[in-house]
């Protein structure tokens, strides 16, 4: 009688696949008991490293009847974080079966799936579920949850590191703890592409619970092949602005279009997609019905559909956004193009690794910049690639919205007992240190609403009865409750639908209240007319011209990781000593010419900061190099700082590399730094001094408040408009603020502003940071090339495109006549 490990070793030679080492080495520590965390390249073979152990466990436990046995109950758990994802595992789990001839069946749960199939579900699970955290955490909120679970061996969590550092992370953590509890000799095991702290991902993972001896971290040790190339402009513009260069490289992209099957083009925002789809078609009209347009924000049907043909080999081109980072494969996809700053490099790697996504085969990537200075970044993450640089993903500790919600979800299934569920919470990494103080805030949060909401019954949502255990009773807050389970929070979105019928998708409501009746705007890669709003959606029709707005959206902003910020100071460093032999650096010396003579080029020891004066009147460059979010709070700190010398008021702009501040008078920094302007002393205070941390933390409630069960979006079809949710939430957040202000979700907003928003670590590091460094004052005649796109940045805000290119192109000119 075959074994296991025969039978699967057979079928691979029938496939004509290797077993890779780190494949194997992952089978035997499954089948040995231990949990743990594979860390291998995007298309290296992970799903079957994780797979097949089951298999072979199964054949092993019953060799003689493996293959009749059937309704065997859920055995494996899969969770992903994204539902295209899911359907892909699916299949190739699903065919491998087939194979096998296991008559094991594969089942997804996701958003997208029927109720019917759910409905299926409940009555007969399949032997494998591969769903998301939001799914699990619906399956708890069912009566009777645990008989799903009765027969469960092993979760795997796929992409553990797009989980991690996440409140969706945190979900695996509150569900893992609770299926811990029911099956105590489970197995856990997370797949991870791209993450740097594997250490901390595991423990995280697994729990504070968790057995260190029984887990490992098996890495493929695969050095996938990855050609990373810069698409170089004709021509160098001595003083380059953001979003100016790219769209006149179009001319390169295309013939890279044209020699590849099929090309992946990745942009940071959705409007960035809009306007790349649409000037392609423009330039070149055959390419129409062989390249389309993904993200987010499109129909689900259109975005399965784009898949699928990418899948097939349909398509020639896709530009897309992170809605293509991960997972589904797209075998026929030869080349990837990043258009702008990925500003990290497992991101970077991420993209990359969509081509060539199969074992041996070698992934392809062009570097598109937006702006000269972006080939910096290209030079950094070329360094960064060749020596495995990556990001760490840092955890979340104790969200009391998160753990709000999970509470409530027990409540509205079978209920719990505080001491027995506190024990399985401690268990996790999150709620750790979880105090017995903010303990007792939950329990009394959902069952009175806390002393402000004490007198409105709709806040009371859970009972304790007679037996001590804490349940939901009213049917309706139920209903609610499992509509609104989920961390990912949004702006309220409303359909964009065609007159005559047919949905193109989702855009947020802020978007089209700014548009009249007539407007035109580009979306899914048309040209549409805004005709009627009707309830929750907005009916187009098409348009012809060009003239037409680009959707903005919430969330479209990225910032340099740490990480990436560092590498870019050394490559910064390598350009200030010269003769680097990197294309990138070569192509832009003329720009760092100029910056040397005008200025200084920066090394790592040195801070600059420019001073410079104009119509306007007083500027201020500085230049930390440390993204834009750590820049927006330093920013907003140095001018209080300032501001406290003198009665003056600032103008403030900032980019990745650095920051402005203008003003009508001149500003004293050279006293100010005499008295200690960059000191890290009192940060937090300065913090909140300077920025209206009030208006920021209500932001930030609108998001907890959704996920605490706060702010309820209505029921479908009967959505309650984003300006009245707003409104309630802003109300909330005052009335807790006068009246409670130990209330734990408003101390998590103001929390997650500066430790989150702000980044106060990283913000606090560099200062520290400048403190070991040179400062380096200079006194400039007019703007420098580091300078010119932070000022440029700050037109933007100003001027309308047309204005915006016009007053660019006087001042360079200006500029140019002082250039040897």
């Amino acid at each position: 009688m075959k074994d296991g490990y025969t039978i699967v070793d057979e079928w691979f030679s029938s496939k004509e696949w290797d077993v890779f080492p780190f494949q194997s080495e992952t089978w035997k520590a499954y089948l040995d008991g231990k949990n743990g965390l594979l860390n291998a390249p995007t298309g290296s073979g992970k799903t079957l490293a994780l797979w097949v152990p089951h298999v072979i466990q199964w054949i092993n436990k019953h060799p003689h009847d493996y293959k009749e046995l059937e309704d065997n109950g859920l055995q494996l758990i899969w969770i992903t974080p994204l539902r295209a994802l899911a359907k892909d595992i699916q299949e190739a789990l699903q065919s491998s079966l087939d194979e096998l001839e296991i008559p094991w069946k594969v089942g997804r749960r996701t958003g997208d799936v029927s109720q019917s199939e759910k409905q299926k579900q409940n009555r007969r699970m399949p032997e494998v579920l591969i769903t998301t955290p939001e799914s699990i955490h619906i399956l708890l909120a069912q009566k009777n949850y645990k008989r799903h679970f009765i027969n469960l061996q092993s979760v795997v969590v796929d992409e553990w590191h797009e989980l991690l550092g996440s409140k969706r992370g945190i979900q695996v953590e509150l569900g893992l703890s609770r299926l811990k509890s029911m099956q105590p000799n489970l197995s856990v095991w997370g797949i991870s592409a791209t993450i740097g702290n594997l250490e901390q991902a595991l423990e995280v993972l697994l729990g504070a619970d968790s057995e260190t001896s029984s887990a490992t971290i098996i890495k493929a040790n695969i050095q996938k092949k990855l050609v990373i190339k810069s698409i170089l402009p004709d021509e160098i513009e001595n003083f380059p602005w953001y979003g100016h260069l790219g769209l006149n490289l179009l001319h390169k992209l295309l013939p890279i279009i044209d020699e590849n099957k099929s090309t992946l083009i990745f942009t940071n925002t959705r409007g960035q997609a809009e306007v790349w789809f649409q000037r392609i078609l423009d330039a070149r009209p055959d390419l129409a019905g062989t390249i389309a347009i993904h993200h987010g924000s499109l129909d689900r049907g259109v975005r399965n559909w784009v898949e699928t043909s990418l899948h097939e080999g349909i398509l020639k081109a896709v530009v897309c956004t992170s809605s293509l980072d991960l997972g589904v494969d797209f075998s026929p996809v030869e080349m990837v193009v990043q258009i702008g700053s990925p500003k990290g490099v497992a991101r970077f790697m991420q993209r990359a690794g969509r081509s060539g996504h199969k074992p041996g085969a070698t992934s392809r990537i062009y570097f598109l910049p937006t702006h000269s200075l972006e080939l910096i970044e290209a030079a950094a993450l070329k360094n960064a690639v060749s020596n495995l640089e990556l990001e760490n993903r840092e955890p979340i500790l104790n969200p009391i919205d998160v753990l709000v919600q999970y509470l409530i979800t027990l409540a509205v299934s079978d209920g719990f007992k505080p001491d027995d569920i506190l024990v399985e919470i401690r268990n996790t990494f999150a709620y750790q240190a979880l105090s017995d103080r903010d303990w007792d805030w939950c329990l009394t949060f959902i069952t009175t609403g806390g002393k402000s909401l004490g007198n409105y019954p709709e806040y009371s949502k859970v009972i304790v009865d007679e037996d001590g255990v804490f349940r939901v009773l009213d049917r309706k807050i139920a209903r609610r409750h499992r509509m609104s389970i989920g961390t990912i929070s949004s702006d309220s979105m409303m359909r964009v639908k065609y007159l005559t019928g047919g949905n193109l998708g989702s855009i947020e409501e802020y978007f089209i209240a700014s548009m009249n009746i007539g407007d035109k705007f580009w979306f899914a890669g048309r040209n549409l007319e805004l005709v009627q709003i009707k309830e929750n959606s907005a009916y187009v029709r098409r348009a012809k011209g060009s003239k037409s707005k680009v959707p903005s959206y919430m969330g479209g902003r990225m910032s340099l990781s740490s990480n990436m910020s560092r590498i870019l100071r050394r490559t910064m460093q390598e350009a200030v000593e010269g003769d680097t032999g990197v294309i990138e650096l070569e192509t832009i010396a003329p720009i760092l010419d100029i910056q040397k003579d005008w200025s200084i080029l920066p090394n790592e020891q040195q801070f600059l900061i420019e001073k410079s004066f104009s119509r306007e009147g007083c500027h201020v460059f500085f230049f930390t190099f440390e993204g834009r979010y750590v820049h927006e709070g330093l920013s907003a700190v140095i001018a209080y700082r300032l501001s406290r010398e003198m009665p003056i008021t600032f103008s403030i702009a900032m980019n990745e590399y650095g920051f402005e501040l203008l003003s009508d008078q001149d500003i004293p920094i050279e006293e100010a730094l005499k008295n200690g302007l960059l000191s890290p002393e009192n940060l937090i205070e300065d913090i909140k001094a300077s920025l209206n941390d009030s208006e920021l933390a209500k932001r930030r409630f609108w998001e907890i408040g959704q996920v605490a069960g706060l702010i309820f979006q209505g029921f479908p079809g009967e959505e309650r408009k984003s300006r009245h949710l707003r409104m309630s939430s802003g109300l909330l957040f005052d009335v807790f603020r006068e009246y409670e202000p130990d209330h734990l979700l408003v101390q998590q907003a103001y929390d997650e502003v500066i430790f989150f928003q702000l980044d106060e670590i990283r913000l606090r590091k560099a200062l520290i940071k400048i403190q070991t460094q040179e400062i380096v004052l200079n006194s400039t005649e007019r703007f420098t090339p580091y300078a010119f796109p932070i000022m440029v940045d700050r037109l933007r805000g100003k001027l309308s495109s047309e204005k915006l290119i016009d007053r660019v192109r006087k001042i360079q000119q200006q500029l140019e006549k002082h250039v040897k």
